[in-house]
């Protein structure tokens, strides 16, 4: 009889996967990432079926986690701009709260190896988010492969922003608010 999956345990391996792709990319070995776990290797495979699975449930991981972290305190009945700067600012303070984490997520995001089911489970995370792109990103970037250059545009800019504030902690709120300003004037319905 098989023994039962344990929630923590596979928290663990998913935690221990964000360190070792953070640091090493998707090629990170599921050996390294089990040792990191403090599990036998075939014990990863008993929670994953293969190391693309395993890859998979970790991205949906990490975008659950930042989109929690991003909706902390938010309220859709502020103006867009306003609520816009507050997503904005809970991701960048995530992503310098959580390198190893947005590194991974920048990683597996551009990876061949995220299935279309995953990033379909992606989306329909947080609608919220959706709903305020709605309202306050240009008609052009809404669909297809213009929403992702427009995905691509935010993170790109905060990834930016939050190399410069950890460099510079001292002026990290100037790069935090210089990064957003960047972001909505090539993005948003008030700059036409």
């Amino acid at each position: 009889m098989a023994r039962p999956k344990s929630n923590d345990k596979r928290i663990a391996l998913l935690n221990a996967a964000t360190m070792a792709v953070g640091m090493a990319g998707i090629g990170a070995s599921t050996a390294t990432i089990a040792r990191k776990a403090g599990v036998a290797e075939g014990t990863l495979f008993r929670y994953f079926a293969n190391k693309d699975a395993l890859l998979n449930a970790l991205f949906l991981y990490l975008q659950q986690s930042l989109g929690e972290a991003m909706m902390v305190g938010f309220d859709p009945t502020q103006e867009p701009k306003s609520c816009t700067r507050h997503i904005w600012n809970q991701f960048i303070a995530w992503g310098l709260a959580n390198p190893n984490a947005q590194q991974a997520i920048r990683q597996l995001a551009v990876s061949d190896k995220i299935t279309p089911e995953t990033l379909r489970e992606v989306e329909t995370l947080y609608p919220e988010l959706h709903a305020l792109a709605e309202h306050c990103i240009r008609r052009e970037f809404l669909h297809n492969e213009r929403r992702i250059f427009a995905d691509a545009i935010f993170f790109r800019l905060a990834e930016t922003a939050m190399e410069f504030a950890a460099k510079h902690p001292d002026e990290a709120q100037n790069w935090v608010n210089a990064g957003f300003e960047a972001m909505w004037r090539a993005l948003s319905l008030d700059t036409l």
